[in-house]
């Protein structure tokens, strides 16, 4: 358990095992934030990945400013787990991907009522709700592969023979709008939290937290009408965000950026499209600043994955995964760039976080049918 939890410094902790493959420059920005000013802590979790100067896959805690550059420009970026009415024991996925169709574009008129409903007004981007987005965004139909703990399953709602959907994806433009504006006008420095900047900035935060929150549900309830059945929302978790939090008797900021949190429930944390995802009961730590890793965490950088599998796999290749699942993406580089290989194994990850005492695993989610895009890459 302890060599699960590494002290780097006396303000940087990873929580890694000794196997686990960690980017060296990964642990640098780590580094690199500690120093920034007013911050305490800063803890890596086992899919740390480098990011645009700052790292992926942690949590950072810092009194008397916030870092909106921390947690970048997919404000609210999580996971949503839905049950739904579909047979396991009958899903046929060539079946499943032609009822789908095409989910990429705007969300026509009679979903305006439920749009009015669930989003916050005057933000703007409204054309982008209902719809996935790029880069590691998916939504993906899993079966229960596993189950730990029947009970706790049981408690959620959740049949054995019914497929699951997992939904991630964050606020799309309007978040990335707001980090935007944020570096124009202060570059990457903090803001002070009794300004007035400070409380702008939160406030349009909260409008984005919001805003991812209602495009998972609005994807969940797209894809669910395009199959023909019904649904329930189980989990929805962001894990790119900034939150008030006491740490070791501490008031401040806790920074979350692709760091699932553990102080507010089960969570699901998700294996590369070709790998399972594990559903969880998170044990709340300081030691972790109270946070999860959030899924699988790159290993190669989006740059080079095309060049390394080109001459092994065509994109129909990629699109068939070794657990028998298909991946719906016909943007030929992205699927590229989102191959299992390019990611670190989700087992080695969860390894980590139970070696450290962190999580408990309750079930194993088997991958089905993941939509990625159609069209290109939005």
């Amino acid at each position: 358990m302890g060599n699960c939890i590494q002290a780097l410094s006396e303000r940087v902790t990873l929580i890694a095992s000794d196997d686990t493959w960690i980017e060296g420059n990964a642990i640098q920005q780590l580094h690199t934030t500690a120093r920034l000013a007013g911050m305490r802590r800063v803890a890596g979790m086992p899919d740390l990945h480098p990011g645009r100067g700052y790292p992926v896959g942690a949590a950072f805690f810092s009194t008397g400013r916030l870092y909106p550059a921390l947690i970048g420009g997919d404000i609210g970026c999580g996971m949503s787990l839905w049950s739904t009415g579909i047979d396991a024991r009958k899903a046929a996925t060539a079946k499943l991907e032609k009822r789908l169709g095409d989910i990429d574009g705007p969300l026509n008129d009679c979903w305006q009522p439920l749009v009015d409903e669930l989003a916050p007004a005057d933000v703007g981007h409204r054309q982008a709700l209902g719809t996935i987005g790029g880069g590691n965004h998916f939504a993906e139909l899993q079966r229960i592969d596993t189950v730990c703990d029947p009970q706790a399953v049981d408690a959620l709602g959740l049949d054995l023979d019914r497929l699951v959907l997992l939904v991630h994806s964050g606020s799309r433009g309007l978040g990335r709008a707001i980090l935007e504006e944020h570096v124009q006008r202060h570059g990457h420095d903090g803001l002070a939290e009794d300004s007035a900047d400070c409380q702008a900035y939160l406030a349009r935060h909260d409008a984005a937290l919001r805003y991812a929150q209602a495009n998972r549900q609005l994807v969940a309830r797209r894809m669910l009408d395009r199959l023909g059945t019904e649904g329930e929302q189980v989990l929805d978790v962001h894990h790119n965000l900034v939150t008030r939090a006491e740490v070791q008797g501490e008031q401040g900021w806790l920074h979350r950026k692709g760091a699932t949190p553990s102080d507010g429930g089960l969570v699901v944390i998700p294996g590369s499209r070709g790998d399972f995802s594990y559903l969880v009961a998170p044990v709340p730590s300081a030691a972790s600043l109270y946070s999860l890793a959030h899924g699988a965490g790159r290993k190669w950088m989006r740059s080079e994955c095309k060049d390394r599998l080109f001459k092994r796999y065509s994109p129909a290749q990629l699109a068939k995964t070794r657990l028998g699942s298909h991946v719906i993406c016909e943007d030929k580089q992205l699927i590229y760039e989102e191959a299992p290989e390019a990611y670190k194994p989700v087992d080695s990850i969860i390894a980590s976080l139970e070696q450290a005492g962190l999580l408990t695993v309750l079930a194993k989610l088997r991958p089905v049918l993941t939509y990625k895009t159609r069209g290109g890459c939005c």
